[in-house]
């Protein structure tokens, strides 16, 4: 039971991790990203290239991961998104659609349509063993340290720092935001950039756990759209307690209830939007 809730969290975290910059982004930009998946699968190949042909370190492949994203981002943002802002939901969706399918042949072209195996560091790859039937994973408990850091730190950036506090402000009303001389836009941009690094980051974490392949930001949206639907938008508390919820109940269901278990998540998402329909700390952005 322990190991199961200690896989469900490591499970949450990583979900945190690559859907948090989906749910800010979403909340402050209004702007329907289906292809958040494409940024954490770029993270996460970068991770693997660095890792397995150029031989370096594990620890030194996430900040690479994430600045591959994060650039990604900028570029696409500034190429495309920008001009889709003011467009209707439908061609966002449509163009959001074709990206994730652009980029999942690109890289099956690249990398290869099979699963991407890392090998972890030896400092990674023990266990801690605390009691009988209950062994600590090293590399799971690494993640929910980082995860849970990165979380701390995105809080505090919001709610204690100068960038934070215009974005609030550009997130309640980007109109007034603009009159009083913050630059909506290039804050937009910088949060777009760093959603998407978070995801690239959480790709290359969860390498050995996410089992990323070409079909990986189709395979994956579901669960990132499903933690924000639950968490709500534009927060960082509610996509975290929805992943936490949605990770420990998918490996528990797949665990207890094989035959059903791939269907517990959804269960928890209807059963979370019934009682708080607009997420856990959902707020409705104002443009």
């Amino acid at each position: 039971m322990l190991t199961v809730l200690f896989d469900g969290i490591a499970t949450g975290a990583l979900l945190f991790l690559s859907s948090v910059g989906l749910s800010v982004t979403l909340g402050v930009m209004n702007f329907v990203n289906l292809a958040h998946g494409v940024f954490a699968m770029t993270g996460g190949y970068v991770a693997v290239v660095l890792l397995n042909r150029w031989g370096v370190p594990f620890l030194a492949t996430l900040p690479a991961a994430f600045a591959a994203s994060a650039g990604l981002g900028v570029v696409v943002e500034r190429l495309f998104y920008r001009k889709l802002y003011d467009a209707g939901a439908l061609e966002q969706v449509l163009f959001t659609t074709g990206l994730v399918f652009a980029a999942m042949a690109a890289a099956a072209f690249l990398m290869g349509s099979q699963h991407q195996i890392i090998q972890l560091p030896a400092f990674l790859a023990g266990q801690f063993h605390l009691f009988k039937g209950f062994d600590l994973g090293v590399y799971r408990l690494f993640l929910i340290v980082f995860c849970g850091c990165v979380a701390l730190a995105l809080q505090l950036v919001l709610s204690r720092t100068r960038f934070g506090s215009r974005l609030r402000a550009a997130v309640d009303n980007a109109t007034v935001a603009n009159a009083l001389g913050i630059n909506v836009g290039r804050l937009f941009a910088v949060t777009f950039a760093v959603g998407c690094g978070l995801a690239g980051l959480g790709a290359a974490l969860g390498v050995e756990i996410l089992n990323l392949d070409p079909s990986f930001p189709l395979k994956f949206l579901v669960y990132f759209l499903i933690v924000v639907a639950a968490g709500g938008t534009g927060t960082i508390s509610g996509p975290l307690l929805a992943s936490l919820v949605l990770g420990i109940c998918d490996v528990a269901g797949k665990y207890y209830v094989p035959d059903i278990g791939a269907f517990i998540i959804y269960g928890v998402m209807v059963a979370m939007l019934i009682w708080r329909p607009h997420g856990l700390f959902g707020r409705r952005a104002v443009r």
